[in-house]
């Protein structure tokens, strides 16, 4: 049973948040995280300042499924089946001790399961004391009045054949972000609850949402909704487009998965993160997946801890399914928070229009028929216009090469530089020096005012309700 209960499919990253889990249910404040290099020999311990537990606790937090799930739970508790110390631990390690102290009382068990594959008639060798060699490992726990340190030894699920001591180190960055990003509002905020330290380092929160990020576009009021299993509330947020952030804000608002793997709905419970990322089956007339155009969609929903079963969190606390009677307001509030997202993620396709000016001339427009969308380039366009009406007997070569440049636009291609490159193609001279912009402007302002006549200021109000001219108001405000 033990061997196949290894099988679960957890990551080190998620049996050492389920460790966490416990170490917060039992009022801890601070907890430790040692990782120990040392070959075949090495070691991950847990080290937390929590109540503890005496022998009758510590023997039940032994046992596998020493509570039923159906049991009425304290509202802080984040357990549930009572096995989550156990699968969690055997999913990574073959030995497991847990020693505990509280009011001055030292207990200290142990599972091995390689002493329980020897003796197969031996029945539930369930050992006291750290194993052989092992015992100066629980000494961080010496000096504590309360608190409980968990060991993981014989790491046979990490420490495989070729595996290195930079493996080791790329494992602990892993745990870092994903442990960062599950507690983080535990983490987080001066009155912060809770400190997770690896190796004597802290574990700096990751907060999916970006909260009180100046280039934020929008976050929805908070939304209530009360059902028989406890109260579901709902947040919704649209992160900033890349533009607006740094190059190290953009890394880090991507969060450990990814911009793509990271959108859609975050659920909570008791403030600890369950699911992470993913449109939770909902969609409207299909489920929806993940998909580039909607990254910056982002949903905070807390559910209480009486809803495991309505919502069907499993045991690795890693999916959710919302009930049938909250999925269409769910779909409702995650459709208007795709639409906002997509339109912040496109918004270089819409030239920004300052507020009461006349709309902007674009170089391209849409026309959308039966047959689907295209994609043409518009012939008012100052540049284009010019370029025509100075062309005379050769206007058809122009417009000819114009069909030329509509029929071969690179649709498929830029859609999948987006994809693999996380972010939109640079246009409208991103990333240009100022002088590349200057030439381009000269050229059309002096054909605006020499050949078509225009008075100096039309001309420079005229580029200035022109793409991508619109954007460089004082490069056009320097035109002779």
């Amino acid at each position: 049973m033990l061997e196949a209960l290894r099988g679960l499919g957890y990551s080190t990253a998620a049996a050492l948040a389920d460790i966490v889990d416990n170490s917060v249910s039992a009022g801890a404040t601070e907890v430790h995280i040692f990782f120990d290099w040392a070959g075949d020999d090495s070691r991950i311990s847990v080290l937390d300042n929590g109540r503890g537990m005496d022998d009758p606790a510590l023997e039940s937090a032994m046992r596998l499924g020493e509570k039923s799930p159906l049991d009425a739970r304290d509202p802080g508790d984040l357990g549930r089946f009572g096995m989550g110390l156990k699968t969690a631990s055997f999913s990574q390690c073959r030995r497991l001790t847990v020693a505990s102290v509280t009011n001055g009382s030292r207990s200290c068990l142990r599972w091995d399961l390689d002493e329980l594959a020897a003796s197969p008639d031996a029945g539930w060798l369930l050992f006291e004391g750290a194993a052989p060699g092992s015992e100066h490992l629980l000494r961080p726990l010496i000096d504590s009045q309360s608190g409980t340190l968990v060991l993981w030894e014989s790491l046979d699920r990490i420490v495989s054949v070729g595996y290195t001591a930079d493996d080791f180190v790329d494992l602990i960055d892993r745990v870092e972000a994903r442990l960062a990003m599950v507690f983080h509002r535990l983490l987080q905020g001066p009155q912060s609850r809770l400190r997770i330290l690896i190796n004597g380092r802290a574990v700096a929160p990751w907060d999916p949402f970006m909260s009180g990020h100046p280039g934020k576009p929008w976050s929805s009021p908070v939304e209530r909704r009360r059902t028989a299993n406890g109260l579901v509330s709902v947040e919704c947020h649209v992160l900033p487009h890349k533009d607006q952030l740094t190059s190290d804000e953009f890394a880090t608002a991507a969060g450990p998965e990814g911009w793509n793997a990271q959108q859609g709905f975050y659920v909570y419970r008791n403030e600890r993160l369950l699911v992470a990322g993913g449109w939770l089956g909902l969609g409207q007339g299909r489920t929806w997946n993940r998909e580039e155009a909607y990254r910056l969609a982002r949903v905070r929903l807390d559910i209480p801890n009486t809803a495991d079963a309505a919502w069907r969190i499993d045991i690795r606390k890693s999916t959710a399914r919302p009930p049938t009677t909250l999925r269409p307001w769910l779909t409702a509030l995650a459709e208007d928070t795709r639409t906002r997202a997509r339109k912040v993620f496109a918004f270089r396709g819409t030239p920004v229009q300052r507020l009461g000016a006349a709309p902007i001339e674009q170089a391209w427009r849409v026309e959308r028929s039966r047959g689907g969308i295209r994609y043409q380039v518009d012939e008012r366009h100052p540049a284009i216009a010019a370029v025509l009406d100075a062309s005379g007997e050769n206007a058809s070569l122009v417009r000819a090469m114009l069909r030329i440049i509509e029929e071969t636009v690179p649709i498929q291609r830029i859609w999948l530089d987006t994809a693999e490159n996380k972010g939109t193609p640079q246009t409208g001279f991103a990333g240009e020096p100022p002088d590349s912009v200057v030439e381009v402007l000269r050229t059309i302002y002096t054909d605006m005012v020499g050949r078509r006549g225009m008075g100096a200021e039309a001309a420079r109000q005229a580029l200035m309700r022109t793409e991508p001219f619109q954007n460089y108001p004082e490069l056009v405000a320097r035109l002779p």
